[in-house]
């Protein structure tokens, strides 16, 4: 796929149901390019995660709508990168929220406010496409996939994302969730996935192969350092155990850490005391 500039709709050629992908104009450290937000359809339409609020990027949603109807606005997950932008787009659109309202813990957007209850295998039914609704905690807790069904195409937002790993965020992120949610995907029939950040992914199943292993080979790390090192604190544990990430991501790579290690203390293999961790 060709290089996106932000704001431009660049179409998905690899699907019979139109599918655009409108780059963010929020490049940083932990968006990458920027948030990407896909427009689905030809005549009833979808648009998922309308990334922050912009008023120069929700004119780029309007002219790429144009006369067409939108129907509905879908979010992964509440946080500042993803669904911000749906509020204003939905008083220009009167298109309604498709979601889950932003959880207790975290740093989230409290101005999502979906008006329906919506749930794991709700079906979104377009006419010219259908789209399913897939509910993947881990991440954080109220995070959605969603499949176009016709082409096999799930929209995963930060769930896996191209070119690098989701951070996990307790308290509302989980490790054992987020894994468990890779595995149910691979017992489904996927050709792609579009990710919230980076490029089409086209060997779905490979890549979340590679994602659990990844998991699990860092959660092996984790326990050898705490064998070694003995007992000690987060900020001590991530400098072993993340060696091989820059030392700027530290205080991210802390956050998924503490995932690993709550997964692990839930299984009975490692201990906190206070502030510090130690193997059982």
């Amino acid at each position: 796929m060709r290089a996106s500039i932000a704001g431009i709709p660049q179409r998905i050629t690899e699907t019979d149901v139109p599918v655009w992908r409108i780059l963010g104009r929020n490049p940083g450290p932990m968006t990458g390019p920027g948030t990407n937000s896909y427009l689905i359809g030809e005549s009833r339409l979808c648009l998922i995660d309308p990334g922050p609020r912009d008023s120069v990027q929700l004119r780029s949603f309007l002219t790429a709508i144009g006369d067409r109807k939108l129907e509905f606005i879908l979010a992964t997950h509440t946080h500042g990168d993803h669904s911000p932008g749906a509020a204003d787009l939905q008083r220009a659109t009167g298109a309604e929220l498709v979601g889950l309202p932003a959880p207790e813990h975290g740093n989230h957007d409290l101005s999502f406010t979906p008006a329906r209850d919506w749930r794991h295998g709700d079906l979104l039914d377009c006419g010219e496409y259908s789209i399913s609704m897939l509910h993947t905690p881990g991440h954080v807790s109220n995070h959605f996939c969603y499949l176009l069904r016709e082409e096999e195409l799930l929209f995963t937002g930060d769930h896996v994302l191209q070119g690098t790993t989701s951070v996990i965020l307790p308290p509302d992120g989980n490790m054992s969730h987020y894994l468990d949610s890779l595995r149910e995907l691979q017992q489904m029939n996927l050709r792609y996935f579009a990710p919230g950040h980076g490029d089409l992914i086209h060997d779905p199943h490979g890549e979340l192969r590679k994602l659990i292993k990844h998991r699990l080979r860092r959660e092996s790390k984790v326990e050898r350092s705490l064998a070694e090192i003995g007992s000690c604190g987060l900020e001590e544990l991530v400098c072993v155990v993340y060696d091989d990430v820059d030392k700027s991501m530290h205080r991210w790579a802390c956050r998924t850490m503490l995932a690993h290690l709550e997964k692990l203390e839930c299984e009975g293999r490692v201990r906190r005391e206070g502030e510090r961790w130690s193997q059982v």
